[in-house]
């Protein structure tokens, strides 16, 4: 099945796509990179993808004919990244200083359910490790579907089977702490009628709403169910504040506070979404990466197997 790669190609600028800033600036945990192609398990395939100042080349295992639109989704391509960019930069002086070299950071159009599980993972982690548990995730509980490059590639496990009696305990051994718990419970509860369904639906459903249907899983909060409003359920203008977005507000754009509550969080979003609009949380996403340690240290990355 490996034999049969058919690539294909976008014509793609890097600056409305960075492949390589994109995947590895804490959005998404499972991507692979292994002699120049990056890999993950995405609706069914593998999905390859690679990069030059032209195209962004793609293709998928085994071979779906769907697999453009898949990227195209994933990658919210429709919307002009260059354009926002110019935007942006026309209304903060600081968003130009510090996103110079940063170009080609989008937000990806993840699925709601693995987002939501990612997320959970990430309280109180990093990004090393929140990889290594949504690995464990795919290896112990999801569906294999094929070995590339030396990497065996799982699906993401479905809820039913994360709400097994068992899985709790099993993630506990398996290093993810209190984290167990609150992915079991998660899955439990979209094992009810119609719960999956509702996730998806809160992709239509207005900010508040969703925030506060998120907050109903045991392990999310305020800034997890706004990273899954965001990265997943089409809430472009949210911000999710963390400690890193609260540095950054207090300190870049002088806003007062000493200590993040409920007030300033609230706060600190609406001084981001007048400030940037209908995409702030794209901006925001552009400066949080900028202050990354492992993408201002350069785009070479290790090659991973």
């Amino acid at each position: 099945m490996t034999k049969d790669i058919v690539w294909k190609a976008i014509r793609l600028s890097p600056k409305e796509l960075s492949v390589a800033r994109v995947l590895r600036c804490g959005q998404a945990f499972r991507w692979k990179y292994v002699d120049d192609i990056w890999s993950c398990t995405i609706q069914n395939r593998v999905l390859l993808l690679k990069q030059d100042d032209t195209f962004l080349h793609y293709a998928s295992i085994p071979h779906l004919k769907d697999t453009e639109e898949v990227v195209l989704d994933y990658f919210n391509l429709s919307i002009r990244l260059e354009e926002l960019y110019l935007d942006w930069a026309s209304k903060d002086k600081h968003f130009t200083k510090n996103s110079a070299n940063f170009a080609g950071i989008r937000m990806l159009r993840q699925d709601p359910w693995e987002n939501l599980v990612s997320f959970i993972c990430s309280t109180n982690n990093n990004v090393k490790r929140i990889s290594k548990m949504c690995e464990n995730l795919c290896i112990h509980y999801g569906e294999f579907l094929v070995e590339y490059q030396g990497i065996k590639h799982y699906k993401f496990p479905e809820p039913e089977r994360l709400a097994q009696p068992n899985v709790e305990a099993e993630l506990r051994a398996l290093g993810f702490g209190y984290r167990a718990k609150f992915i079991h419970q998660t899955a439990k509860m979209l094992t009810e009628k119609d719960e999956f369904a509702k996730l998806y639906s809160m992709r239509t459903e207005p900010h508040k709403t969703c925030h506060d249907y998120l907050q109903t899983f045991m392990g999310v909060g305020p800034k997890v169910a706004d990273c899954v409003c965001l990265m997943s359920l089409d809430k472009h203008d949210v911000v999710p504040v963390d400690t890193h977005v609260f540095k950054i507000a207090t300190k870049t754009y002088r806003m007062p506070g000493k200590l993040l509550n409920k007030e300033l969080y609230a706060q600190i979003q609406d001084k981001f979404k007048q400030l940037w609009g209908e995409y702030a949380g794209w901006a925001h996403s552009v400066l949080f990466a900028a202050d990354l340690r492992d993408l201002n240290n350069g785009i070479n990355i290790k090659t991973e197997k």
